[in-house]
């Protein structure tokens, strides 16, 4: 009996190895993958009221690896003024609604051309002209006549005396040499 185990085990395992001989089989695959990186979305910036003076910008940036979205709010100045003025005209303050207006300079252009200066420091008409006059560093910035106010402001250069020469040349002459000759 132990004859027949040792012969039936020997000859199971020949048959094992022949048949993993025999069967030898190549299995060949094409694994397809989407490697599309995921797209970076720019925040919604929800402004549903509109008496506020705020606009809202998105953007976003996306590569292979990492994407980055960012959202502020900004205010809008003119339309803030605009707001200003509107309230203080309401309330009978005529002459503060157009101060605040002019505080732009398409405005303060506009009210020029009209032959009605903009009011400056409590004065109107006539007054504020000479104050625009007197002080063109306060036009705001980007109007069309700040520069011909500016050099219309601009003070005479006064020529030297012939004294203001002498004297010059003598402090010069005692600072250079160190010696007082006259």
């Amino acid at each position: 009996m132990k004859q027949l185990l040792i012969i039936l085990a020997v000859f199971t395992v020949v048959s094992v190895t022949t048949d993993a001989k025999a069967e030898t089989n190549t299995v060949s695959s094409t694994v397809v993958t989407n490697s599309t990186p995921p797209t970076a979305n720019a925040p919604t910036i929800m402004n549903n009221n509109s008496d506020i003076c705020k606009v809202g910008v998105g953007a976003s940036v996306q590569n292979n690896i990492v994407g980055l979205a960012t959202g502020v709010v900004i205010d809008d100045e003119l339309c803030q003024k605009l707001k200003l003025s509107r309230s203080m005209y309401a309330y009978g303050m005529k002459v503060a609604a157009v101060s605040i207006l002019c505080q732009d300079p398409r405005v303060w252009d506009a009210m020029i051309d009209a032959g009605t200066p903009c009011p400056a420091k409590g004065s109107i008409g006539v007054e504020a002209a000479q104050y625009w006059s007197d002080n063109p560093d306060e036009i705001p910035d980007g109007s069309k006549y700040k520069d011909e106010y500016v050099v219309a402001n601009k003070p005479e250069p006064r020529e030297q005396s012939s004294e203001d020469e002498v004297l010059l040349f003598k402090t010069l002459f005692i600072i250079l040499t160190g010696i007082v000759l006259f």
